[in-house]
């Protein structure tokens, strides 16, 4: 797998939880995670099984200076198989913010909700 080029960066209150979520929900890949003491991490890296990664944090450990990202951002990830992210969400109980759809401009999508609010979309376009 190649190191993505770009890396949404996360913070999220729970970050463990955050953590639970990408990997036993969505379906990432725990690559590297440095934790700041009992309840939270500075740092963790995930990759997905397709290609790409995230990284996320606590919010208590945002960088010195710069104001924390409001929450509830939205993070597209593309893969071959959304509807499969899907049912493995559905079955996790997780809030679905959209079913599976086609788009006009040729991708299958769903969109899912983490327990924080980020939007995570995943979709058969792979850009231009």
């Amino acid at each position: 797998m190649n190191n993505p080029g770009i890396w949404p960066c996360l913070l999220y209150d729970d970050a463990a939880a955050a953590r639970r979520f990408l990997t036993e929900v969505l379906g990432f890949t725990e690559a590297l995670v440095v934790p700041e003491d009992g309840t939270t991490i500075a740092h963790a890296e995930f990759r997905w099984p397709e290609g790409g990664g995230v990284m996320l944090g606590s919010r208590a450990q945002a960088h010195a200076g710069v104001a924390p990202p409001a929450p509830n951002q939205w993070v597209y990830v593309v893969t071959a198989d959304p509807d499969a992210v899907y049912k493995r969400a559905l079955d996790a109980g997780a809030t679905i913010a959209e079913k599976p759809y086609d788009t006009d401009y040729g991708s299958h999508n769903v969109a899912i909700t983490d327990p924080e609010g980020t939007v995570w979309n995943f979709g058969t376009y792979g850009g231009a």
